[in-house]
């Protein structure tokens, strides 16, 4: 399982480079919630999401040889950005696996970032089986996007900011597909703030790990309907489900009419933009905002990159 010192190693090899981004407070919010609300700010990470904290720890641990061979991913798009970013960075070439209806700003990003990008159809085709088929002809090492030490390493470093910078904290809500982030931030957490609970959050329409944690095996579910395009993914993944099933108390849903609505009061209270999987934890504690009446919540913004057409469309929607 992951362990605490992985993730302060991380923080050493992130240090410098990632940003220590900001927890952010809004009297609105408090007011509106019933709860302090502390948001951990990812969506002003290097290239836009917490996922660059994972990808640059995984590619920054390889050996020099193993840089030097490349590596290869698969993502919806953030993660996909995260690997690309982190390669340009390290010296290594990059082949990333994404699905052909991914936001076009997240494909082009990856791009941007000199990735070679193999689009797929994610209601027909595996796209773990289409970058192990990528590595096989190529060689490379290959990076996915949770279920995999170096990335949830990485990924707690997250979580490791929020103990430290935030005081005392009752409880923390955390956007989750994979687990990679959830996983992650609770061993960092419950390392140095023991009595904190830990809760993910994800669509109501996606609710894989809600049944998995509740049922105690890891459900597969259909590809979720729902615009948070970040939380898609159909079953968590088996290393972040063994931290999750220890130290994750629950997993809260939310509607995508309310992660429109946070995205909006984020925007207009806050003048912050954050993608819809990134108004997930938000979303979610506003829907269960009885069950934190009083205490101290920390939450995350886990990703900002909506392109501007459909973040409008999504706000006058």
């Amino acid at each position: 399982m992951l362990t605490f010192s992985e993730i302060t190693a991380a923080a050493e090899r992130l240090r410098g480079v990632a940003h220590r981004t900001p927890i952010l407070t809004s009297r609105a919010v408090n007011a509106m919630f019933g709860c302090e609300v502390l948001m951990k700010a990812e969506n002003l990470q290097r290239m836009g999401a917490f996922k660059f904290r994972g990808g640059y720890n995984a590619i920054a641990a390889l050996s020099a040889a193993q840089r030097a061979a490349g590596v290869v991913a698969f993502s919806s798009g953030n993660h996909a950005q995260a690997v690309a970013l982190s390669a340009q960075l390290l010296g290594c070439k990059a082949v990333i696996v994404m699905p052909q209806d991914a936001p076009k700003l997240k494909i082009d990003a990856t791009k941007g970032y000199g990735a070679e990008v193999v689009l797929y159809d994610r209601y027909t085709q595996d796209r773990a089986a289409i970058a192990q088929q990528i590595q096989t002809e190529r060689g490379g090492t290959l990076i996915p996007p949770y279920d995999y030490l170096p990335v949830m390493a990485g990924q707690g470093t997250c979580g490791l900011e929020i103990a430290l910078d935030a005081g005392r904290v009752d409880s923390v809500i955390i956007c989750t597909s994979g687990g990679g982030l959830l996983s992650g931030c609770a061993i960092a957490i419950k390392q140095l703030l023991p009595q904190c609970e830990i809760f993910g959050a994800e669509p109501e329409a996606g609710n894989d790990m809600q049944q998995s944690l509740r049922i105690g095996e890891i459900q597969t579910i259909a590809v979720p309907d729902t615009i948070c395009d970040g939380l898609q993914t159909q079953a968590v993944g088996f290393e972040p489900f063994k931290v999750i099933k220890q130290h994750v108390k629950d997993i809260l849903t939310a509607k995508d009419e309310t992660v429109i609505a946070m995205m909006r009061l984020v925007f207009e209270r806050m003048k912050m933009v954050v993608e819809p999987s990134g108004a997930a934890a938000l979303a979610a504690l506003y829907e269960n905002r009885e069950r934190f009446q009083g205490q101290r919540v920390a939450i995350t913004f886990s990703g900002g990159n909506i392109d501007f057409a459909r973040f409008a469309k999504l706000l006058n929607s």
